[in-house]
Order: structure tokens, then sequence, then C-alpha cells
């Protein structure tokens, strides 16, 4: 039965789209969910196949030896095919998007191939099967299985597909549209983790300035007072350069700020109210690019974000103790390097000097990195990418993501009529920190694709307790937003647009 229904399926596959002409009219099931279970695809095992209480389909199933993934199929669905990306190393199905099965796209996630923590990458050790598909090939592969199943429930192929992630998810968003443009018409990438053994070499050096000593842990360098003390020197300094005191600042690339006022402690013992030579020259490290041989490796972070919750002291300095993980770039620069890099489980990051970086990371880079600047198939094909960072993510500089943007600009004159970037003033890893850091992404991908309506101007907000406290405005870069010196500072439409090029 299901061998006809598949013959029918690829002989109607390339009218249904025709006929349909738009993802307006919802399709209903043409087989019972239970159905799938009997699919036969190459290299494909569907381990379950169960209709939920709502009345959606949901669909287990296994890739080759183990890529994972789970597809949710509405009852009432609207063409278009959403998949999420996953965070840090994985290693759990992950459909984040699943709650939109109940507006009719239907839905997928993957684990990439491996289980594991999310920030511990020991199952790569000596596995170039799983190397590959976490970094190049899991998601392209469930993405493909995923549209020939639903071309079996339904009779049709998704009109629209749309790829939405951040972080690790960022980054596979980056690898679709370089590598596999096909997959996906619009993508969104959050916080995009683009170069892993880049960014895996500014954490180590980092982590060498805020733990010398790897055999302790538990006593960074930079302390909870220093952070403390540190942002408030950072606010001063930056803080009303857009004309309003909000702890937000709204463009760090503007404030120059002067190390010279941070106090030096006298006698160079710690207090609560001054900083160390050791302190001070750590912090210097975190703002500046990793340089090896004249030749920049990864850029500095910007000012922000020192005394967030999620900020620093969760990403950069660890400093503080009640976490039971303590400092997330420990754990992923030296995961990278232990287990992409060098396949040692021992290698030690302190004896690190970065001389031969771009050598030794030559073969992780090949396929973990999504750092091309060919777009041109992607645009070939009417594919649309927006690209959003927080200004204060102590995790991926978003100074990374703006020079990827500025080398594709460089190749292609054209880039905006189909890649935009948003810079999030005061967010940190793609959500929290003091600036507003929700928007219906969703909805303006969607426009883009299928009404030819680019994001202009997107009104992102601030929700606590669940109720909206704060709204701005952003601008695709580098066009800004800037206060208007007289309007609620809360409101959007207090902010006006004061760069345009």
């Amino acid at each position: 039965m299901i061998k006809k229904i598949l013959f029918i399926t690829i002989f109607m596959g390339s009218v249904s789209i025709a006929l349909s002409g738009q993802a307006d009219s919802d399709s209903s099931p043409c087989i019972a969910c239970e159905q799938l279970k009997e699919l036969s695809l190459p290299d494909l095992t569907i381990l379950e196949a169960k209709e939920t209480a709502e009345g959606h389909c949901r669909v287990l199933g296994r890739i080759s030896k183990e890529i994972n993934f789970e597809l949710l199929l509405p009852k009432s669905w609207n063409h278009r095919f959403l998949m999420g990306g996953g965070g840090g190393f994985v290693g759990t199905i992950t459909n984040q998007f699943r709650y939109c099965v109940d507006a009719g796209f239907a839905t997928v996630g993957t684990d990439t191939g491996h289980e594991g923590p999310v920030h511990l990458a020991s199952w790569a050790l000596n596995n170039m099967e799983r190397e590959l598909n976490f970094g190049r090939l899991a998601v392209h592969r469930t993405a493909t299985i995923s549209k020939a199943i639903i071309k079996v429930y339904y009779f049709s192929d998704p009109i629209y597909s749309y790829f939405l992630g951040a972080s690790r998810g960022g980054g596979q968003a980056m690898v679709e549209a370089q590598f596999y443009p096909e997959d996906f018409d619009g993508i969104v990438a959050f916080a995009p983790a683009i170069s892993w053994p880049e960014f895996g070499a500014k954490f180590v050096q980092n982590i060498q300035k805020i733990y010398p000593d790897s055999k302790d842990l538990n006593h960074p360098v930079i302390t909870l007072d220093n952070l403390k003390l540190l942002q408030q020197y950072v606010l001063q300094q930056c803080d009303g350069l857009d004309g309003i005191e909000d702890s937000i600042i709204n463009d760090p690339e503007a404030c120059k700020f002067d190390f010279s006022v941070l106090p030096l402690c006298r006698d160079n013992k710690a207090n609560s109210n001054c900083f160390t030579v050791q302190q001070l020259a750590a912090i210097r490290t975190i703002y500046s690019p990793l340089i090896s041989q004249k030749d920049t490796i990864y850029p500095g972070f910007p000012l922000g974000g020192e005394n967030e919750l999620e900020g620093w002291r969760l990403w950069i300095t660890g400093s503080d103790t009640t976490r039971k993980i303590q400092c997330l770039q420990y754990y992923f620069g030296t995961e990278i390097f232990k287990y992409f890099v060098f396949n040692d489980p021992d290698w030690d990051y302190t004896k690190y000097d970065f001389s031969d970086y771009f050598k030794e990371t030559k073969y992780a880079s090949s396929f973990l990195d999504a750092t091309q600047t060919d777009y041109s198939e992607f645009k070939k094909r009417g594919g649309k990418l927006i690209l959003v960072h927080g200004w204060s993510d102590p995790a991926l500089s978003a100074y990374a993501t703006i020079n990827h943007y500025k080398a594709l600009e460089q190749r292609d004159e054209d880039l905006r009529s189909y890649v935009r970037l948003f810079l999030l003033p005061g967010v940190l890893h793609y959500e929290g920190g003091p600036g507003p850091d929700k928007a219906d992404w969703i909805k303006f991908i969607t426009d883009w694709v299928e009404k030819d309506e680019a994001p202009e101007r997107v009104v992102v907000s601030k929700i606590t307790d669940k109720q909206i406290v704060m709204t701005r405005p952003v601008y695709p870069f580098p066009k800004k937003a800037g206060y208007d010196g007289t309007g609620n500072p809360n409101h959007e439409s207090s902010f006006l647009l004061i760069k345009d090029q």
C-alpha cells in the first residue's frame, strides 16, 4: 500500500504546488498516521508513528545508524515545513517549534546523530561519522527525509520550507544556506556559531587568563566584585551616548572605553573596590581579538553584559559559584580542542600557544565551519536569510557575525535583497539581558519569502512576568535607532532612525 502511495505522490508532487499556488488553503492527511510505520525509504527506520491527543501525527525516526528525529504533522496542514536548530553540542532531539504544529506547520528536530549533554563532546572522539553528522549532514538529511514523509502523508510537497535556529542552531542555519540552498526558502539565524575552532580558541585564550591553574576551577581570577565594578564603569562611559541612561548600550562600537579609569589595587592586593594587574589583564583579553602570526582568529567581545546573570558570570568568568556549570566558555573551548581538533581527552589548555592554530584546526574547520561567502545558489532560488545577534552576547561575539555580513556585502552589492542583519542592544546570547529580545521572526521571514515584504523595521519587546515592559525598533545593519529625547523611553515610538546607509 505504501509503495503505491509513494508512486502516486511522486507523480503528483510536481503539480500539487502549481494547483495550490500559495499556502492559504489547508490540507488534511491522505493516510492514517500509523500507516507511516510501513514506509520504506533508504536508510530510514520509522520507530513510532502515533496520533496525538490533539489529532496530529507524531513520527519518531532514525536515519542511518543514529540520527534521530521527531516530526510532527498537523491534522490541518498549511503547506509549510518548519525546522528548528539545536544548541551547544545538541545530543537530544530538539524540535523547538513543536508548538507551531497547532498553527498548521509540519515541524521537525534532530539530535544530530549522538546522545549527550549539550556542553560535552566526548561522543566525537575518533568518530568521523558522528563529527560529520553533527557538523554538516544531520540537519540536511533530516530535512530531506521529513519532506519525503510529508509528501506521503499529504500527497503534496511543502510549498514553503523554513529553518530557525540559535547558537549552534544558528550555525546549522548558515550551513544550510551555504551548502544545501535547496533545503529551505527562508532562514533565521540567531547568534550563529559559524566558526567552531575560531571561537573555541578565543574561549581557550580567555580561560587561560581566568583559570591559569587547570586544577583549580573554583577560584577564577575575575570575581563577582570585579564584574559589578567593571559594569559600573562601562555604563558610566557608554550608557548615555544614545541620549538615555537605561543600562543598555545602544552601540558598543561608538564607545571608546578608557581602561585607565579602572582603579588599580594598592600593592596589587585584591579587594572589592579595585582590580589587580592580573584581573585587568584578563579583562583586556576578553575585549581584545585573538591574534596569531599577525592574523586575527576571532574578534574580542563588545562592551556590555559584564555583570548580567546570564552574561559574563555564566559564560566567560564563571564567577557565580552557586551554579552547577560555572563557566561555559571553559567547557566549550576545551571540548572543541579535545575532541574535534586533537582527539585527545587529556589535552591541556594551559599549554596551548596558538602558534600552529591554522594548521592544527584545518580538519575540524572543514566540517564544522559555515564561513563561506558565496550565497549565489541560495539567492538564485529566491532564498531569504535573516541574521540576528545580541550586542551583549557573552557566548559568541557580535563582531563575528558583523564581520561575516561585511564579507558577504563585499562579494555581493545586492546582498540586502536577500540577507538582513539585525543587532539587538543590551541582549545576551540570543535572549536575556536588559534589552528587548522578543519578536515574531517566523512572521518576518514568511512575509519576506511569501509576500516579498522585506523586514525594514522590527519592533522587539522585553517581556517580564508575561507583560511587555519595553519595546524598541531595530533596523537592518548598519542602520540604527536612537532616542528622540522626549518620549517614553520604554516605547518604540520614542526611537527614530539615526543612521541610514
